[in-house]
């Protein structure tokens, strides 16, 4: 089953802001398309940056504006690991997009020995290289396989496992499975992260928002320690690079999940030194840090 981002809202847009949206308009200019196997894919470019498409879905991209450069802000959340654990080793992601990401992480982790990439796409590794300056090096492994598939055969160790999987449609129900989460404890070092992107309505203490509290206590009867981001910043970004609005307007925020079977401390009160490196990828942080949820 997919789990359609839209269908878990419980709050009713402003009209105004909508309409705001929906009269918005791109100067789309399509670079590369492509109907695969599991993807109507296109690569567009336009006046906010350039971005991959999964049929009218953004999947990934590269913001390039005078107030924001970089990733589509929500993943800027996979960076938040560096601060738990700067000398992560073995990393695992699942779900390619640009790339970019790892691109990050190799300047922020000195330690690097392997970065071991899972994605069903088969064209994605030269849509990343060619459209979005994406650079391979030797430790980085790409597997063109399912991500469910590969996590069950594996039998190596990972410090770091990332996990942004999407269909054209939302979230296939499988990476919420006995099964998936098992694959993902036996994968993890004894103190290795999991980081997961889910979605949901911001309003967490609400009891309409079934989902939430689903995932919240599926990932607590799963590890030892869990952390929860809300992307109110992802969000600020976003709205505003896209559509000059201040607020969030459509009910669904990206919920980041970082947990552990074991303990962990969350960014290290903020250390220096770790802060300080983050310059190395143009970004700053802080503001990502303070949504902070909870546990």
């Amino acid at each position: 089953m997919i789990i359609i981002p839209e269908y878990l809202s419980i709050h009713e847009p402003d009209d105004n802001l909508l309409d705001i949206i929906n009269s918005k308009s791109f100067d789309d200019r399509v670079l590369y398309k492509k109907q695969s196997d599991f993807h109507n894919i296109k690569v567009i470019e336009n006046e906010i940056g350039r971005f991959l498409h999964y049929k009218d879905t953004y999947q990934a991209g590269f913001i390039n504006t005078k107030s924001y450069k970089g990733n589509l802000p929500y993943i800027n959340y996979f960076t938040i690991p560096y601060l738990i654990n700067p000398d992560i080793q073995n990393i695992l992601l699942i779900g390619l997009g640009t790339g970019k990401i790892i691109n990050d992480w190799e300047k922020l982790f000195s330690n690097l020995k392997s970065i071991d990439v899972v994605d069903i796409e088969e064209n994605i590794l030269n849509i990343a290289t060619k459209f979005f300056g994406f650079k391979k090096e030797n430790h980085t492994n790409f597997f063109l396989q399912d991500g469910l598939v590969y996590l069950r055969e594996n039998k190596k160790k990972y410090d770091l496992i990332v996990v942004d999987v999407a269909s054209d449609e939302g979230i296939d129900d499988r990476f919420l499975s006995d099964e998936y989460f098992n694959s993902i404890k036996k994968s993890l070092s004894s103190n290795g992260l999991f980081v997961s992107n889910l979605c949901a309505s911001p309003d967490f203490e609400n009891k309409k928002n079934t989902f939430f509290q689903s995932i919240k206590n599926l990932y607590l009867s799963n590890f030892k320690k869990v952390a929860i981001y809300k992307g109110d910043e992802s969000d600020r970004v976003y709205y505003k690079t896209f559509f000059d609005i201040d607020i969030r307007v459509i009910d669904i925020t990206n919920v980041i999940i970082i947990a552990s079977k074991s303990d962990f401390v969350i960014h290290k009160k903020y250390a220096q030194a770790e802060l300080a490196n983050y310059k190395k990828i143009g970004l700053d942080i802080k503001p990502y840090l303070k949504d902070y949820y909870g546990f």
